[in-house]
């Protein structure tokens, strides 16, 4: 199947490089990973996962917080298409609307939940760092303000500068974490992502 799969992204030809097979592969490898420890079905979860941003909508796009809609549509229609199972089709189309956090969709099953945690788990530590410099760098933002770069005594405005990401969504996500498995995972990256804030003043104040 990730054949399968695999051939079908690579045809959509999509250039977001934070959203690209490379993400989705660490995606999967995640989602596995949380299955193993919360008992999720994979027949659910594996297709949720290789699916779940088969329709790209740009960040700053007016149909952001449709792009799972869009997306779980689309991956049905292709799972129709190579005749996998009906019986799983519901489902999987919850799991992709509900991963998104744009969506604002509450994940009802659990493999809804790990797809959910998953993809919020690539946007923390040191791949989560990368992701979001390189979406601000493609959205033409500034990489912090050079007034108060850690948002010390101002509100972050990620729409200017690419830092502010980490505080108006990133390091909340752990807290959104649904299973205990990613819970723990998230504590460690965004451990991580705060020393590197750390860091980068440091070097500021040099």
């Amino acid at each position: 199947m990730r054949k399968l799969f695999i051939e079908f992204l690579t045809q959509l030809g999509s250039d977001d490089r934070a959203h690209d097979i490379d993400h989705i592969e660490r995606v999967v490898a995640t989602a596995r990973q949380l299955a193993n420890s919360e008992g999720a079905d994979l027949a659910i979860l594996e297709p949720a996962a290789w699916l779940h941003d088969c329709v790209a909508v740009a960040k700053d796009h007016p149909q952001r917080k449709q792009a799972s809609l869009l997306a779980a549509d689309r991956a049905v229609e292709f799972l129709q298409q190579i005749d996998y199972p009906s019986q799983y089709h519901s489902a999987i189309h919850h799991a992709i609307i509900a991963h998104s956090f744009s969506a604002n969709i509450t994940p009802e099953t659990l493999e809804a939940k790990i797809l959910q945690d998953a993809d919020r788990m690539d946007a923390l530590g040191a791949i989560g760092i990368a992701r979001c410099i390189l979406v601000g760098g493609k959205l033409n933002r500034q990489l912090y303000s050079s007034i108060d770069p850690l948002c010390v005594e101002r509100d972050p405005d990620d729409s200017l500068y690419t830092l502010d990401h980490f505080f108006t969504k990133l390091l909340t996500l752990g807290d959104s974490m649904q299973t205990q498995a990613a819970k723990a995972e998230a504590q460690r990256r965004s451990v991580y992502m705060r020393d590197f804030l750390a860091q980068l003043q440091s070097e500021l104040l040099t």
